[in-house]
């Protein structure tokens, strides 16, 4: 198991037995189990109950449960709250923002055993009279049970990306002389997934990598099943090898791309064409890249021989928002720089958090004082590898970042965002960050909606309005690429780039680790159209540094 399951099933069991009411002492120690383990740097897998009782903060009872977990996939003690607890309820402790003391009262005392129950009871108005509950409470509720409903059964393109890999190459060596490869969301990269989905030409042989739960050779998908690696859900198309190209066409563009190009060209036949180029060289339009088959708006762009040359991994050169051990993250300050330098990159703008986020250890301006001495020595030895000095400011609830600007003015770069209070209606969301847009020390606005897939929706906000204010104020908007935010949203690029908003590209890594989820910014920009020219996060050190020169 990886330390993230591990930690998830000590939190699990904390919920379980918090639900249950059982000692609060043991509930603590689960919990700050799961805390120390989801940011451990080392695989706990590989160690054994002797090595793992050793670690800091891993005594005896919790090692024997991280063993157990390994051997066995679960634990014993887990078993035994679930059968005492119905499985309608075990879900709605899984609904994000729902604590397990509220949901003991919703099922105790409103008697509330689904998510769909749930629902109904908050339509009639039964929250209002429980304790702890209220009109507002409850009209928050039916919101995160409605954005959980929706969510089911969906998957962040992060969390199958490497199983899909591992499927495709097992069904390729299982079918050899076949045509397979990936298609539809998966193969658009788009954040959220239904399932893995995959285009052979011909019937392949599944087993023993995938469970059929439905075939039917009429209709498509003609299979229907689940992974034996993780149970993700699998849906196979199949096609005569002479028309591939034509039906990875179908199947990878969405409905509305497709509705565009079959009514601009519906005078040419498209069936059995074996190469997908084919499809493109039939309609006279260069070859459109998968990622932006989401929107017609580039199928337009081809007709005008106008399509984007489209942002690459490798042309990102330089790390910008990370943490250190400074505020939240995992390593520290030199152990960020080194691997950033061993990646390749000329820069890490390291971008703690800022003295609001106690939560976080945010930076008060003594351990600012107390980095920025550490940044230059490590400047010194790491030459021509430079760490700037940046800062995750805080947007307070007036708009107004958490320092003084004499502060403020010490930093090469800011990135502002919101981290509290994030129950805003349209009105106030858009308010808060065009006053923090019309600072004069805000370079980059962070995580515009604070939104985390499938998990928490976004604070509604005028999107149109925060493209026009950043283009005024010569704001970058960030594309935050932690897979669980993907944040500004990649529809939303067409638009800054009209506008000549550049748009940065962002790990807001916590971790060595985490400086790889510039990828899925990567992939999610490309969606949206964004070229080298404008993205911020593919300036060289030379061109940031006279960006920054011009800034000041």
């Amino acid at each position: 198991m990886t330390n993230k399951e591990i930690a998830n099933a000590f939190k699990y069991l904390a919920d379980l037995m918090e639900l249950h009411q059982e000692n609060p002492f043991k509930i603590k120690s689960y919990r700050n189990a799961y805390l120390l383990i989801r940011k451990w740097p080392e695989p706990l897998a590989e160690k054994d109950q002797g090595e793992l009782e050793k670690l800091k903060g891993i005594g005896k009872a919790i090692s024997s449960k991280i063993v157990e977990l390994n051997e066995t996939g679960t634990l014993r003690t887990i078993q035994k709250y679930e059968e005492m607890t119905p499985e309608g309820v075990r879900e709605i402790l899984k609904v994000p923002g729902i604590g397990p003391k509220k949901v003991r009262v919703l099922w105790k005392d409103l008697g509330a055993e689904s998510v769909g129950e749930l629902l109904y009871a908050c339509n009639e108005n039964r929250l209002v009279e429980l304790k702890g509950f209220g009109l507002k409470t409850q009209e928050d509720l039916k919101k995160k049970l409605a954005y959980y409903e929706k969510s089911k059964g969906s998957y962040l393109y992060a969390g199958i990306e490497e199983e899909a890999h591992r499927l495709l190459n097992q069904l390729r060596q299982a079918n050899p002389g076949m045509r397979i490869d990936l298609t539809g969301a998966i193969r658009r990269k788009d954040s959220v997934l239904p399932g893995i989905e995959i285009l052979a030409s011909g019937k392949p042989a599944l087993d023993p990598f995938i469970e059929k739960v439905h075939i039917d050779t009429d209709t498509q998908p003609a299979c229907r099943g689940k992974t034996l690696e993780q149970g993700t859900t699998v849906m196979i198309y199949t096609c005569e090898s002479s028309e591939f190209g034509s039906k990875q066409f179908l199947y990878t563009a969405t409905p509305d791309f497709l509705k565009q190009f079959v009514q601009t060209y519906k005078a040419l036949d498209f069936k059995n064409l074996e190469d997908e180029q084919q499809v493109f060289a039939k309609a006279g339009l260069p070859f459109i890249e998968p990622e932006l088959r989401s929107d017609p708006h580039f199928l337009s762009l081809a007709s005008k021989n106008e399509l984007p040359v489209l942002i690459e991994t490798t042309g990102i050169k330089g790390v910008i928002h990370a943490h250190s051990t400074y505020s939240d993250g995992i390593n520290s300050l030199e152990e960020m720089a080194l691997k950033c330098r061993e990646l390749g990159y000329e820069y890490l703008l390291i971008s703690e958090h800022s003295k609001s986020a106690f939560y976080a250890n945010g930076l008060r301006e003594d351990r600012l004082e107390q980095q920025w001495e550490e940044i230059d020595e490590l400047n010194e030895k790491l030459a021509p590898f430079r760490i700037l000095k940046s800062i995750e400011s805080d947007i307070l609830n007036d708009g107004s970042l958490d320092y003084e600007d004499a502060v403020l003015a010490k930093f090469d770069l800011v990135i502002a965002s919101v981290h509290s209070n994030l129950r805003m209606d349209k009105e106030k969301a858009t308010q808060r960050l065009l006053t923090a847009i019309r600072n004069p020390y805000t370079t980059i606005l962070g995580h515009p909606t604070g939104r985390l897939l499938l998990s928490r929706e976004g604070y509604p906000i005028d999107h149109k309005a925060i493209i026009d204010a950043c283009a005024r104020h010569h704001v970058i908007i960030e594309l935050n690429a932690n897979p669980y935010r993907l944040d500004l949203d990649w529809t939303w690029i067409p638009y800054a780039l009209e506008k000549g908003v550049m748009i940065s590209i962002n790990p807001d890594a916590h971790s060595i680790a985490g400086i790889d989820h510039i990828r899925y910014g990567v992939y999610a920009a490309r969606k949206g159209g964004l070229s080298p020219e404008m993205c911020f996060s593919a300036l060289s050190l030379k061109e940031l540094d006279a960006f920054l020169i011009r800034v000041k």
